[in-house]
């Protein structure tokens, strides 16, 4: 993949490799069905989360008992919310109304500046929990958030053969580890919005300015292409994120799937033969899949290093106390906190880290000697501008 091909055509390449992939979901407890045609399906408007799906493979509505994480259900909009536009697959906010139809994905949803949702436990009315397209059913909001956006599910989209189509049936198919490990840069971070997305991508650019090819990963979170578009902008010459492993949200995903899922975008951007790859991990370090992941010895033992993007100083002394007890190689702080001299001071000397801001991040000479700073080795080819 390159910065230059659209994404419609990253989408039909990496599908390739996925229209055999088994698998998928099938289950016993269809209690009905209807024939849908092609035409019906091509007017609803089908969200991020769904991009990878074949939607050639739809002739059949089908109604179920329970819908699980991941499968693909046809709703209508029942009433305008805090969602007012759903996110396509090219990146475009569509502006929501009242009775349109739209393709979207059971998943849960963990924002703790938006929602808290779960997969409901049937097909009555819920919520589009995100405008990536998740439905779900909400628990609980932040003070600041509308009510959701109300949706009535019609239907879980089936195929010829009455199985219910999933996202997982559309994932990337397994890669085999490569030879030659990348250098391996995760971004975590204090919470949402403490500027991880950010701070990737000013990584990102530094790097891929040093001449360096550079492989960009979401290891988890909810569905949404700004994060994606965000790190092909800065320049990342491959991009993967968990929908391409099958899941629309990892909320609530097992822990071990979580880390299939991250060891896997790693495999994947490493055989696409990137020298350095960085993967952001969604939320803070007590969100419980990033917990877990940053728990796991199989995938921290890819790590070559962590930024650790913090609000202030304070979430930052105990974001990176909590990385050196659990012996994980921190490199330097950055997030919010970096863009405050005197915030920088209070975290530096909290840490004894380096806190590094978005200039520095982006300099083709500073961004590799930061990610090299743990001992890694030098990728081939690069030579240091120093």
């Amino acid at each position: 993949m390159t910065v230059h091909q659209t994404f419609d055509q990253t989408h039909q390449a990496r599908h390739a490799d996925a229209v055999d992939h088994a698998p998928w979901n099938s289950r016993s407890e269809v209690m009905s069905m209807s024939r849908i045609g092609q035409k019906r399906i091509s007017a609803a408007r089908t969200a991020f989360s769904t991009r990878r799906v074949d939607f050639s493979l739809v002739e059949h509505l089908a109604a179920v008992g329970r819908p699980q994480s991941g499968d693909l259900v046809l709703a209508r909009v029942e009433s305008i919310g805090h969602h007012r536009n759903l996110e396509t697959h090219a990146g475009r906010r569509s502006r929501l109304y009242v009775g349109d139809e739209i393709i979207v994905a059971y998943g849960a949803r963990y924002a703790p500046d938006q929602f808290e949702g779960v997969v409901p436990d049937d097909l009555g009315p819920c919520d589009l929990a995100a405008g990536g397209g998740i439905a779900a059913r909400v628990i609980a909001r932040h003070s600041s958030a509308r009510a959701p956006t109300r949706i009535v599910p019609l239907g879980l989209l089936a195929d010829a053969d009455g199985h219910v189509l999933n996202l997982d049936r559309f994932r990337l198919t397994d890669a085999p580890r490569a030879i030659r490990s990348p250098i391996v840069i995760a971004i975590v971070g204090t919470s949402m919005n403490a500027g991880k997305t950010t701070t990737a991508a000013a990584l990102i650019h530094g790097l891929s300015r040093a001449g360096l090819k550079v492989g960009a990963a979401k290891a988890t979170g909810t569905g949404s292409g700004g994060d994606i578009w965000s790190m092909v902008d800065a320049g990342a010459d491959s991009v993967l994120d968990f929908t391409d492993m099958g899941h629309a949200t990892t909320a609530n995903v097992a822990h071990e799937e979580i880390e299939r899922v991250a060891t896997g975008l790693v495999d994947h951007l490493s055989g696409d033969g990137a020298d350095i790859i960085v993967m952001e991990i969604a939320d803070g370090l007590f969100q419980k899949e990033t917990n877990a992941l940053l728990r796991s010895p199989h995938f921290c033992a890819r790590l070559s290093g962590i930024i650790f993007a913090a609000g202030d100083a304070m979430g930052a002394a105990h974001g990176a106390g909590w990385l050196r007890e659990h012996g994980l190689p921190l490199l330097a702080i950055s997030g919010l906190v970096s863009a405050s001299p005197l915030g920088t001071r209070e975290t530096e000397e909290a840490t004894s880290l380096p806190v590094v801001n978005l200039d520095a991040l982006s300099d083709p000479i500073f961004a590799p000697k930061l990610c090299l700073s743990n001992g890694g080795s030098i990728p081939r080819g690069y030579r240091s501008q120093a």
